[in-house]
């Protein structure tokens, strides 16, 4: 089968015997293939021309294309033999939204499915560097990639180095490798560089021809998947993520919907199983995301679990030089001298989107009104960036998480009903510091606790009180752990 590189022109009117060829030759590949497979791949494929030893059809996304001369060029070709023995060979072509259905045929009337091909990136994320990468990816129905989120613009510290070889390690395997751990799970907070890092596995990974890399938001998951199930074509949908290597899924907390988690849990098991790399991103633990069934949690703890801790001073600082340097590319006259790049790395702590909206405004400023950066200026013009952050919002699935790995026991067994003293003392320090440290009732904090009755929360704090009046051991492990809480 050749790909055709030339603009498909409406059809032509097909003579009768021809359209009868093509109406015995769909009865017989939907029996070769099976109605299930046809309904998925054939159903929207057309009948361009027969021309000489040639067969000339069409399909309406590239997508489908590829996947039907990659898995059935062999079985279409013997279909059409078996009704035209003169024909040596099939030509597959993307008909353009524009081109003319060919007429209707006699028989059996299949429904058009609507194209659920994803729409390319815009325009401003693509460059002549990164195009084919980026048609690869968009051939898949990937989300969009932002060219700038590249390892060669990650910048590395403390807090990331396990998360950066871990994902550099998926990004350089090769199709056949053994998989060292599956899924690698990353989980930060915002602006930390999850998405930087998922992106930057998709690029280099999309580098080697031999691999199928695809990026998706738990959104756009979500969507391809209710999508498939309204135009009946759940089938491909998961036929088409499961012949991925390289599955990259972001912000996996935002996946909701017990059906759409089902599939996305099927999905996962069916990769993994068959030894391909999964890689996800989310803002919390996997034992956080409490609105993911148990055996999702489970298969997703399973892999390597990676945290990519808050952005220290000196990495603050180096992320500033990465965005003052990025800048300087465009706009060479540009410089913000060291004492403003210390200013801001001391004061701009929350995350690294803010430092490089910092960067841009100053950048703004500094071109439109033709003056150098200053560090007055820079006080100034960032100065709702540096007001003292509002008190962290502590969630009191962080304050089970965090004490019980101070106490050396499972959360599981902090909402479990065991009343063992190394798991009831952790409880009660958890409920005491949901009290103290969130606004939540005392029936909502019991609820989340096991669906415990309020007054069991209410002993346990009132407990917990008492004994910090008057044990100095227990007392500085409360303050450790509230200090741990709201950094």
């Amino acid at each position: 089968m050749t790909i055709s590189t030339q603009s498909i022109q409406p059809a032509i009117e097909l003579a009768d015997a021809e359209r009868d060829q093509w109406a015995r030759f769909k009865d017989r590949l939907r029996s070769n293939a099976g109605e299930d497979v046809y309904s998925s791949w054939f159903a929207r494929m057309d009948l361009e021309r027969i021309q000489d030893d040639c067969v000339y059809m069409t399909v309406p996304t590239k997508f489908l294309k590829s996947w039907i001369q990659s898995h059935y060029v062999d079985r279409v070709l013997a279909c059409w033999q078996a009704e035209a023995p003169g024909v040596k060979r099939v030509e597959l072509s993307v008909r353009t939204a524009m081109r003319v259905a060919a007429p209707a045929v006699k028989g059996p009337q299949v429904e058009r499915r609507p194209d659920l091909s994803a729409a390319r990136p815009p325009a401003e994320v693509r460059n002549t560097a990164t195009a084919p990468v980026s048609a690869s990816h968009d051939a898949l129905g990937g989300s969009p990639l932002d060219p700038r989120l590249t390892f060669a613009t990650f910048v590395m510290g403390r807090s990331n180095t396990l998360a950066h070889a871990a994902a550099r390690q998926v990004a350089e395997g090769r199709r056949g490798d053994s998989v060292m751990f599956n899924p690698l799970y990353i989980h930060a907070g915002v602006g930390l560089g999850k998405t930087h890092l998922l992106q930057a596995v998709t690029w280099a990974g999309n580098s080697n021809p031999e691999r199928k890399v695809l990026y998706l938001t738990a959104e756009k998951f979500m969507y391809g998947f209710v999508a498939a199930l309204k135009s009946q074509t759940a089938l491909a949908f998961k036929e088409a993520l499961r012949g991925i290597d390289v599955l990259v899924i972001d912000d996996l907390q935002f996946l909701q919907g017990k059906s759409t988690q089902s599939e996305f849990c099927h999905t996962l098991n069916a990769l993994i199983d068959a030894g391909r790399q999964v890689v996800i991103a989310a803002d919390r633990p996997p034992s956080d995301l409490e609105s993911l069934d148990d055996r999702v949690r489970s298969r997703l703890a399973g892999g390597l679990v990676v945290e990519m801790g808050s952005l220290g001073e000196e990495l603050r600082l180096e992320i500033l030089k990465s965005r003052v340097s990025a800048a300087k590319t465009h706009h060479a006259t540009f410089d913000v001298p060291m004492p403003v790049l210390d200013y801001l790395a001391k004061t701009i702590t929350h995350n690294g989107r803010d430092l490089e909206g910092a960067i841009n405004r100053l950048l703004a400023h500094s071109k439109l009104n033709a003056t150098p950066v200053t560090l007055e200026m820079a006080e100034r013009e960032v100065r709702d960036l540096v007001r003292p952050m509002e008190p962290k919002r502590v969630k009191i699935e962080e304050i089970q998480r965090v004490v019980a790995r101070q106490y050396n026991v499972s959360r599981s067994d902090l909402l479990s009903s065991r009343r063992t003293a190394n798991v009831v003392r952790p409880r009660q320090v958890a409920m005491y510091l949901a009290k103290t440290l969130t606004l939540r009732s005392l029936p909502e904090i019991g609820r989340r606790f096991g669906g415990r009755d309020h007054t069991t929360v209410l002993h346990a704090v009132r407990k917990i009180e008492s004994l910090v009046a008057k044990d100095l051991s227990l007392s500085d492990e409360v303050e450790l752990l509230k200090r741990q809480l709201q950094e």
